[in-house]
This record gives structure tokens, sequence and C-alpha cells, in this order.
């Protein structure tokens, strides 16, 4: 059974970077479809970004630019590097792994909360 632990969420102000991690065990992030995605209380769950099995990576509009996906493969640790934050980023943050899309995975973690301020 898959694990996904997100954390390095918290508060930040507006314009300010924030890097969320995501161990992920067993599978090795370097043979699985993995995705981060984001959603607030009322709303439908947004993909960020995607990486594809080929390694190619996929984002969002809203989040083009700002935000990069990174994997350390010795760690089996997936990242997501957030700059130029916006209020409008403010959302619970989970990641998810193996047969993913922007819209679903089969699996993913309990999620970590980023909340932007002005």
């Amino acid at each position: 059974q898959e694990q996904l632990v997100e954390s390095g969420g918290g508060s930040v102000r507006a314009r300010g970077s924030l890097t969320l991690s995501c161990a992920i065990s067993p599978l090795p992030v370097t043979r699985n479809s993995v995705v981060w995605f984001r959603q607030v209380p009322g709303k439908e769950r947004e993909g960020v970004g995607l990486v594809a099995l080929n390694g190619s990576t996929t984002y969002v509009d809203s989040v083009k630019g700002r935000f990069t996906i990174s994997k350390d493969v010795a760690k089996n640790v997936l990242y997501l590097q957030m700059n130029s934050l916006e209020n409008e980023d403010t959302a619970m943050y989970y990641c998810g792994a193996r047969h993913c899309s922007l819209l679903r995975c089969d699996f993913w973690g309990q999620g970590t909360q980023v909340t932007v301020s002005s």
C-alpha cells in the first residue's frame, strides 16, 4: 500500500516562497506519475502540476512560471517549490501518485495547509 506524507505547509506573506515535500513509499517516484493537487473548502480539487511517467511536466495556467515540481530520487521525495505566492494560492495541498492525471491519482496523502496573506 502506497503511503504519501506531505509537509512544509504554513503561513506566508504574498510574494513569498514556500517549498512543500511529499515522502512516498514504497513505489519509487521515478516509476510513477505524480501530481500536486490543491483544494479550497467548498471548491473542487484542482490539479496544480503533473509529472508523467516519461518525465514531462504539466502545470495549470495559474501557477506556470511560479511553481516547480522536482524529485529527490535518492530520498524518494517529491517537492513543490512555490514562488511569488498569491492570496489565491491559499489551499490544502495534496500529493498524489500512480496512474495520475491532473484530476486524480490512485493514491494521495493527507495534505498540508498553505495560507497566503497580504
